[in-house]
């Protein structure tokens, strides 16, 4: 039953992804190294800002329009949440994934019919 209700909220939420991204008239995509900039700042301010505190407090200054763009892509792609204090906090950790994949107590195991 909790298996379900988790992938009709992926479903939904992936549904508003497409909704809202399809919707928006983007003029201006930014470039890749604009993109790791703001990731790299997130990480390393993780928790501490607000969406709109953070691009205030970016390295480089950009247009909002364009901030937004990338805050979209990192946050439907589960790279960044939101607290219940709608502060921005990276969820991103590729390298805790492949330690908890590698150790043999955690072993993935198909049932057999």
């Amino acid at each position: 039953m909790a298996e379900k209700k988790g992938k009709q909220k992926q479903i939904l939420k992936q549904k508003f992804a497409e909704k809202i991204l399809s919707s928006k008239i983007v003029l201006h995509y930014p470039q890749l190294d604009t993109v790791i900039m703001v990731e790299e700042f997130m990480r390393k301010n993780s928790g501490e800002y607000k969406k709109r505190s953070l691009w205030e407090h970016l390295p480089k200054k950009m247009m909002y329009q364009t901030f937004c763009v990338i805050f979209d892509y990192l946050f439907y792609s589960g790279k960044i949440a939101l607290d219940k204090e709608k502060k921005v906090a990276w969820v991103w950790d590729p390298e805790g994934v492949k330690r908890y994949l590698s150790r043999v107590d955690l072993e993935w195991k198909s049932k057999q019919t």
